[in-house]
């Protein structure tokens, strides 16, 4: 950890959806990516105003959380963008310290520092806000021992899903209107001390048809990555003006998920139902000239629509999943890491041809 590093953060602490309906998405995420059940809060335990279930894999801790009540920012958040996320948490030394230090600098303040207990011991939670009805929660819990956070109680249902090999985020992708990118990675530079890692225009990322542009963003010790995507003016409607249109607004666009077999990962959430864009034989024809060596089987990535790259460090192998809801909006990346520390710009033309396609289908490019 640098000395100047005014917000240091341990890592990703949890990723919370507001959902129409927490039961059955919590099952989904079991069932088809491999979740396993450890928290609940609702009813039961008290709470009367919201449902919320708490699933995780690896050091992957999703939150699904479904409103009680008719009137509530849960569900005017769902009637603006469906199910989306809501909440990025990052897991950090000093909830009070990282408020402070953030709104100083000009955030605007989503919860004050809170200390929360129970039998387990305490936990302290702050807040600002981001890009669009997105929050960044700071969570403080080393005098904590309990399943997930105080109100909550160990949530130990029958069912239990085999895990599919995924072990943490390697980064969270946001998506923002026209204009906004450098808004946003100031935002994250100014407010948050991030640096910008990389950035791509729309020479970089572009088809015959559409465009966008983006900026990585990264915290001092590199465990937060948040690439920012906004539009660019192309012949036809980007998958970011999609996703915008139909999200309502700008929020969180994608999961990279990350795992040591993609292979395995992607054989058994297939599977299980989960469903990846596909690509072009003709990719894969040539990628191993722009690759070169891999210790994978390249006939079997090709049967799985596994994605190649390579920069100066390794190569990395990527597979993105179609929506996961009825609005084209969010959807999961798989990664895995052979060295590289890029995000896959060698494949962003055979990725956003397929997902041209897939707009096409939709009625939406």
């Amino acid at each position: 950890m640098a000395e100047n590093d005014f917000l240091p953060i341990n890592g990703t602490d949890y990723i919370e959806f507001y959902v129409g309906n927490a039961k059955q998405a919590a099952y989904y995420y079991q069932a088809a990516f491999g979740f396993q059940p450890i928290a609940y809060s609702g009813l039961e335990t008290g709470n009367k105003e919201k449902t919320s279930y708490v699933v995780k894999q690896g050091k992957i801790r999703l939150v699904f959380t479904t409103s009680l009540v008719p009137d509530s920012e849960i569900n005017k958040h769902c009637n603006a963008h469906g199910d989306g996320v809501k909440v990025a948490a990052f897991w950090v030394p000093d909830a009070k310290k990282s408020f402070e230090e953030t709104v100083k600098r000009g955030a605007k303040p989503y919860m004050e520092p809170t200390k929360l207990t129970d039998k387990w011991g305490e936990v302290v939670c702050s807040g600002i806000h981001t890009y669009g009805d997105t929050v960044h929660i700071f969570v403080e819990r080393d005098n904590y021992t309990g399943p997930f956070l105080p109100g909550y109680v160990e949530w130990n249902p029958t069912f239990r899903a085999q895990e599919t090999g995924l072990l943490f985020i390697d980064h969270m992708v946001g998506n923002v209107g026209w204009n906004e990118m450098n808004i946003w990675a100031k935002f994250y530079a100014d407010v948050l001390g991030f640096k910008q890692l990389i950035s791509f225009d729309d020479n970089d990322i572009s088809t015959e048809y559409t465009a966008l542009m983006s900026k990585v963003m990264s915290n001092d010790n590199g465990r937060i990555k948040l690439p920012l995507n906004e539009p660019a003016h192309g012949k036809k409607k980007s998958q970011i003006e999609e996703y915008v249109d139909f999200y309502g607004g700008a929020g969180v666009q994608h999961l990279a998920l990350a795992t040591n077999n993609i292979v395995e990962t992607v054989r058994s959430l297939q599977e299980r139902g989960v469903e990846f864009l596909t690509i072009p034989d003709t990719y894969y024809q040539t990628v191993m000239d722009r690759v070169g060596h891999i210790d994978e089987d390249l006939k079997t990535l090709q049967s799985l629509n596994v994605l190649i790259d390579k920069d100066d460090e390794g190569y990395l192998l990527q597979i993105f999943s179609k929506p996961v809801e009825d609005r084209p909006t969010f959807f999961f990346e798989i990664i895995q890491r052979k060295g590289a520390k890029s995000f896959g710009k060698g494949n962003f033309k055979a990725l956003f041809e397929s997902i041209e396609r897939e707009q096409e289908l939709r009625g939406t490019l």
